[in-house]
């Protein structure tokens, strides 16, 4: 017994007094701060004169360079050798974006001894596999794009060149090649991009950017050595949810006028058209949203499509007095007014919502929220608290105020009412699995698509029947300037004053397309948007 104890005594003592054992927990323990990206634990480890030639902020600089040059991603400690002479060498798997998984060893230098020892800083530190003096640096080069194809596998952009044998249909959704953007210019350069890549701006480009580009190739340089090499790989097509035949009538519903229209499949959130300014150029959705506002008053309970509001020509909110169209008289059941687009009734009726429940409905349907589509602008309604007074509520709900939608975000709207109240996320990739939430119940829903078949059989939609198909829909007319003026009169019919609207669905009960569309300073939305939507729906259920 004596002699074993004797024994492990002498064992712990030479462990405890071996040479370099202060030395290599150093630098484990650098390492292993790195491995987790403890920079600021890295940089207290550093000698004196290491901290006294660079700042903390000046080393994560360097280390970040060095991260974003080789793209990455992790760096895992392996094996910390034993010293040999003034350094210790330390083996590290790094997983890389571009390069994959290399292993390189790390010459950690330090100085002193013992329990004074540090790390001294060395350009060997910045990476594993880098000697003193050397610098990292990259070459990197893009594969030929991938091909973005239509739904029915017709080439919308191939080659370098982006060639389509469809030009007008490509033309409208497949959007353009350009520089990183300045604001884009790190992430770019992380994923391993070179500076003068050509990348998605806008459109199907975009939106699809990251499966489009494929496998970047180059080389990784150590100084003038080559630590590691990759090709560029070609990503495989990418199928879009657009129609060519669709697309087509949105382009020929527009006439060559200044417009936006999308369509969505209700079912899917799969979008069949974009046209224009369908997504890029959100404006004051006009009647448009009283589709909102009915779900926000009837969800409330403070109305029945029974409800009977007095006749009138114009509300007065705040002491402002708002106008009907044309200063038409209109009023009766919430479903009259309703189909024919009634401002008197639905102002008060969204001043009587209120900002907070009139907000949440729009929130609901996708207001203020990121649209699911990359480079597609927001449609936004102010807070609840910044909304404002009775007035400005009102004139919210009636589309106007400061409410700016998109046909998109419009189309969705319908689309949800389509759906029993479930809203679908939009998506142009093919083949992608429907997501569907709850924006209003299925009774709610069911009674606002009773005031949307109205609006086509007898209100103000009627030019968007058609024959042998139920369609609901609803009208828009946003003035963007003041259209006040007696019925009939150049002011009140001047079209540069409103900015027209429609959005509609088909078949009610069975849908397959929700189409909206916005033809900005170009008068009321029964007389151009309607019949466009129309058009739109039409060639879907023909096809």
């Amino acid at each position: 017994m004596l002699i074993l104890a004797a024994a492990a005594f002498a064992a712990g003592l030479l462990v405890a007094t071996q040479p370099g054992r202060d030395e290599r927990h150093l630098v484990q323990t650098y390492v292993v701060d790195w491995e987790h990206n403890r920079v600021g634990a890295m940089y207290a480890l550093l000698d004196a004169v290491s901290r006294s030639s660079t700042s903390e902020s000046a080393f994560a600089s360097e280390l970040s360079t060095a991260a974003q040059t080789a793209t990455l991603r992790a760096l895992h400690v392996l094996r910390v050798g034993s010293p040999h002479g003034s350094s210790i060498a330390v083996s590290m798997r790094v997983v890389t974006r571009l390069w994959g998984t290399l292993h390189e060893t790390l010459l950690v230098p330090f100085s002193s001894s013992g329990s004074q020892a540090r790390i001294r800083l060395s350009s060997a530190l910045l990476f594993p596999g880098l000697r003193s003096g050397e610098t990292l640096t990259r070459t990197t080069v893009l594969p030929v794009r991938a091909t973005l194809l239509a739904s029915d596998g017709t080439p919308l952009a191939q080659g370098a060149k982006r060639t389509s044998p469809d030009p007008a249909v490509a033309g409208q959704i497949v959007g353009s090649l350009g520089p990183i953007p300045a604001g884009s210019g790190a992430s770019y350069v992380a994923a391993g991009y070179p500076h003068n890549a050509q990348v998605g701006q806008d459109g199907l480009e975009l939106v699809f950017q990251n499966r489009l580009v494929g496998r970047i190739g180059g080389t990784l340089l150590a100084g003038g050595r080559v630590l590691a090499r990759a090709e560029p790989v070609q990503a495989p097509a990418v199928r879009t949810t657009i129609s060519p035949s669709l697309e087509q009538a949105a382009i020929n519903a527009m006439g060559g006028s200044y417009a936006g229209i999308v369509a969505i499949d209700p079912r899917t959130g799969a979008l069949l058209a974009a046209s224009g300014i369908g997504y890029s150029d959100p404006q004051p959705p006009g009647s448009t949203m009283k589709i909102i506002t009915s779900v926000a008053a009837l969800q409330a309970g403070l109305v029945k499509l029974s409800t009977v509001f007095p006749y009138s020509t114009s509300a007065t909110l705040s002491g402002y007095t708002m106008n009907n169209a044309g200063g038409e008289s209109c009023g009766g059941t919430l479903l009259n007014s309703f189909a024919v687009s009634c401002n008197s009734v639905f102002a008060p009726l969204g001043a009587t919502v209120g900002g907070a429940r009139l907000v949440k409905a729009a929130e609901r349907f996708g207001f203020n929220q990121p649209t699911g589509i990359t480079g597609a602008a927001e449609s936004t309604i102010p807070s609840a608290s910044q909304i404002g007074d009775a007035l400005a509520v009102g004139s919210s709900a009636i589309g106007q105020g400061l409410v700016q939608a998109t046909p998109l975000e419009m189309a969705v709207a319908a689309a949800t009412i389509a759906m029993g109240g479930r809203r679908p996320i939009p998506t142009l990739l093919a083949g992608a699995r429907p997501h569907l939430v709850r924006a209003t119940s299925a009774k709610v829903a069911h009674e606002v698509q009773q005031m949307m078949i109205a609006v086509v059989q007898y209100g103000t939609g009627t030019s968007a029947q058609i024959s042998g198909v139920q369609v609901a829909g609803k009208t828009g007319t946003a003035e963007v300037r003041n259209s006040t003026g007696a019925p009939n009169s150049a002011k009140a019919n001047n079209p540069k004053n409103t900015d027209a609207w429609f959005v509609g669905y088909a078949p009610v009960g069975h849908p397959r397309i929700a189409v909206a569309a916005i033809f900005p300073n170009q008068g009321y939305g029964a007389g151009i948007a309607a019949p466009a939507v129309r058009d739109v729906i039409q060639a879907a259920l023909s096809g």
